[in-house]
């Protein structure tokens, strides 16, 4: 694979800070007064939710192949049906604890380059995506349009994924892989953290 020139090293590198930058707060979204635009931020101002969903563009561009595409095509897909469990009041055990648990598994997998097969990666992205899914759905404000929020939820997460993507790229020289494996680490932690109740 071709070598990343210095103006798309810096692209790479701006794209998760911007998108950090907007951090707020995470299951707020207040002062949004429409569902596209609540459904939109509600993914980008959550650590729990923003860190797994870059993840998961992470681990795809790290696998590379046909996983670059599909992992960040099953996890909204499976998303919306989770989403749609949520909003119809279908329960789901330990939602909050799954969608914890995604940012330590996803981040451990990055971390320790670990190798999987297609079908394997999107079952377990789609595991996960399920949990995420269903904790939007179920936060669904009433006011707001669910159709529009869906919408806004499902292009805010491939932008992440997309952010995600962005990042693994650096794996294509020797430093980047160790800086893409330090950002697994870093994405377990937060996760732990999230499960463990310290943050």
């Amino acid at each position: 694979m071709p070598k990343l020139s210095t103006p798309t090293r810096s692209l790479v590198l701006a794209l998760p800070l911007a998108v950090i930058a907007m951090q707020a707060s995470a299951h707020t979204g207040a002062g949004i007064n429409s569902g596209f635009t609540s459904g939109f931020w509600h993914p980008i101002l959550g650590w729990d939710h923003l860190v797994a969903m870059v993840a998961v563009g992470l681990w795809a561009a790290s696998l590379g192949g046909a996983a670059t595409w599909a992992l960040p095509v099953v996890f909204p897909l499976v998303m919306a049906l989770g989403a749609a469990l949520g909003v119809m009041a279908v329960p789901m055990p330990a939602v909050e604890t799954g969608i914890a648990l995604s940012g330590v598994v996803l981040g451990l997998l990055i971390a320790f380059a670990v190798r999987a097969p297609v079908w394997a990666a999107a079952a377990i992205v789609a595991g996960f995506a399920l949990f995420h899914g269903h904790a939007h759905g179920t936060e669904l404000p009433e006011a707001f349009g669910p159709y529009g929020y869906a919408a806004g939820f499902v292009i805010g997460t491939a932008l992440l994924h997309m952010a995600g993507i962005a990042l693994g790229l650096l794996a294509l020289s020797g430093s980047g892989k160790a800086a893409v494996r330090g950002a697994g680490g870093g994405i377990a932690m937060v996760g732990a953290a999230f499960l463990f109740g310290i943050a």
